[in-house]
């Protein structure tokens, strides 16, 4: 007989549902019945360009014949690499409608990647910008499965003033497409499929798989993540049951990109499945992100930690009124007390009547399946699971649950979770398994304690943990740390190989405006980090620098930065 599940959260819901009913059908038929509930509403604003939810439905059903009249069947695999436009959004969803599985990629990938992300879902089709053709052209012979090569144009979906402007401006910057090449255009995809009479479109079991979204998983190599329809929708549902204050008027910045779980599950599906309103923003600095904050005025954004601390040193947020925001979301790493703190000031300084979210989860559940309650808060801690969704901690490398309060491997179990690793059972089976309480569970691969509340308290990666002279360093722990001095804006620590302690713990800082990067400034950080680190884990060197690299998504790039070290460390012995 299966062991009850703890489940202490539960009692800290408030008027938040903790069972909810979730949509019987497929993403594509989610938001079609929300578009016919309001067809005259704006679904999503594009560079100053409104589009209904009656012109929404109407491309995606366009969409859907040039699908099929491509020949693109139901099952088949279909590449978006996009920013975030029409074309990706309305792409994505026919995709669905005739039953096929959208393959999501990063357009900054490299060739390589590309070819790679092509090959490893089977794709027979792809749609990418004109900027990013010679990619493909690249490698279209190295990717057998592909036929049909769509290419989009951001001037397509631009107001004509806005169009000539561009035209003459960022569009006479970007290599012209060659007249002969293996390709159809955007335009000319959909006029083809205007002919096609057949059915087009295929019901599919809200089991069945949808999206294909790729990352480092649980051992830090690249896997495609297979998630089904009810993936998609479950979690559309718990957004929405987390945040009671939603209307259906609302609007969110969609910065966050298609092409990751955050921005395709949250900022797009939730709000077009719930008649809200997504403002695309194809790409963005801190400065123009600010400037849409401002100019838009939506109601709910979301972001990684950098992008809020960068946003805080924007001179046109300094007199903003952010009255009109009722979420603000933080995620993809961890928010340090102190930078709460000091945006939540800002927030309330500048008229905005709530703080920062911070919410947790993986591209294995599709994004957040985590976030701090409305009404409840506990500083370090990442919130409490969303409804039907459980977390358990357990010992690294078992099954085998820990008490609250202790350290152990974060489980996640509930309707998010993936259907596995795309043509990949060994580590599907590594990562999804079945415990002794009669559910599956995710293995995260991530180091958290859950506390007799049910908040959850993130600590570090497994695989990201420096042994130094036996003991265990978490170089999130000291970031935190590090981030905490007045003088410190962002810190990254790596382990560095030595003879003697195995690693040794190495800082790189970038420093707050005002600060110089001098020895007596080095100084005064050890001073600190020797007030507030153990011994052993102490860093033996730091270095600063004017900035650190990051993600694709807006992480520290800890890895460039060990290897950037690493190479270093190679000339200096070469040098010897």
């Amino acid at each position: 007989m299966a062991s009850q599940v703890k489940a202490p959260w539960l009692n800290n819901y408030g008027s938040v549902p903790k069972t909810l009913n979730y949509f019987k059908g497929t993403m594509w038929e989610m938001v079609e019945e929300a578009a016919l509930q309001r067809p005259s509403h704006t679904a999503y604003d594009f560079m100053g360009r409104q589009t209904s939810y009656k012109k929404f439905r109407a491309d995606v059903h366009a969409c859907a014949k040039a699908l099929r009249a491509a020949g693109v069947r139901p099952d088949d695999r279909v590449t978006v690499c996009m920013p975030n436009c029409p074309q990706a959004v309305v792409m994505f969803y026919a995709i669905n409608l005739i039953g096929a599985v959208s393959n999501m990629v990063h357009p900054l990938s490299s060739e390589n990647e590309i070819q790679f992300y092509l090959n490893v879902s089977k794709s027979v089709c792809a749609l990418t910008l004109d900027q990013f053709y010679p990619k493909f052209e690249a490698i279209r012979d190295k990717v057998p499965t592909l036929k049909v090569l769509v290419i989009a144009q951001i001037k397509d979906e631009l107001k004509p003033l806005l169009k000539l402007g561009y035209s003459l401006t960022e569009g006479r910057k970007l290599p012209k497409l060659p007249k002969d090449g293996k390709y159809i255009t955007w335009k000319d995809f959909i006029a083809a499929g205007k002919n096609y009479s057949g059915k087009y479109a295929c019901h599919k079991d809200r089991n069945e798989p949808a999206v294909i979204l790729y990352s480092g998983g649980t051992t830090g190599t690249t896997k495609g993540i297979l998630l089904s329809n009810l993936n998609l929708n479950a979690l559309s549902e718990q957004v929405i049951s987390a945040n009671p204050i939603y209307d259906k008027d609302d609007k969110i910045l969609a910065v966050m990109p298609i092409f990751h779980g955050f921005g395709l599950g949250v900022s797009i599906h939730t709000f077009l499945s719930h008649c809200g309103r997504c403002v695309l923003v194809p790409r963005f600095t801190p400065k123009t992100y600010a400037h849409d904050i401002l100019k838009t005025r939506c109601n709910f954004i979301a972001g990684v930690p950098t992008l809020y601390e960068a946003l805080l040193r924007q001179p046109e947020m300094k007199n903003a009124d952010l009255s009109c925001l009722k979420g603000v979301f933080s995620g993809g790493d961890t928010l340090t007390p102190e930078l709460k703190k000091r945006f939540d000031k800002f927030l309330a300084d500048h008229g905005a009547k709530i703080t920062v979210r911070e919410g947790y989860g993986t591209t294995e559940c599709v994004t957040a399946s985590c976030l701090t309650p409305l009404h409840l808060y506990k500083e370090g801690s990442i919130g409490q699971p969303f409804a039907d969704t459980y977390y358990k901690i357990v010992e690294v490398g078992t099954n085998i649950e820990v008490p609250y309060g202790e350290e152990g491997e974060i489980c996640i179990s509930g309707p998010t979770v993936m259907l596995g690793y795309l043509d990949n059972p060994e580590e599907t089976a590594n990562t999804l398994r079945p415990h002794g309480d009669g559910r599956v569970w995710l293995h995260t691969g991530d180091l958290g304690v859950m506390d007799e509340d049910g908040f959850i308290y993130f600590r570090q990666r497994i695989k990201r943990m420096i042994i130094t002279s036996g003991y265990n360093v978490y170089p999130s722990q000291l970031e935190n740390v590090l981030e905490g001095f007045e003088a410190v804006q962002m810190a990254c620590v790596i382990g560095v190989p030595d003879p003697y302690k195995i690693q040794k713990v190495k800082a790189f800082v970038m420093l707050r405006e005002g600060y110089q990067p001098t020895e007596e400034t080095k100084q005064k950080i050890m001073a600190y980090c020797k007030k507030n680190i153990a011994k052993y884990a102490m860093p033996y060197d730091i270095e600063f620098r004017e900035s650190l690299p990051t993600t694709l998504v807006g992480k520290v790039a800890y890895r460039v930065l060990e290897e950037e070290d690493a190479a270093k460390r190679e000339k200096e012995e070469v040098k010897v």
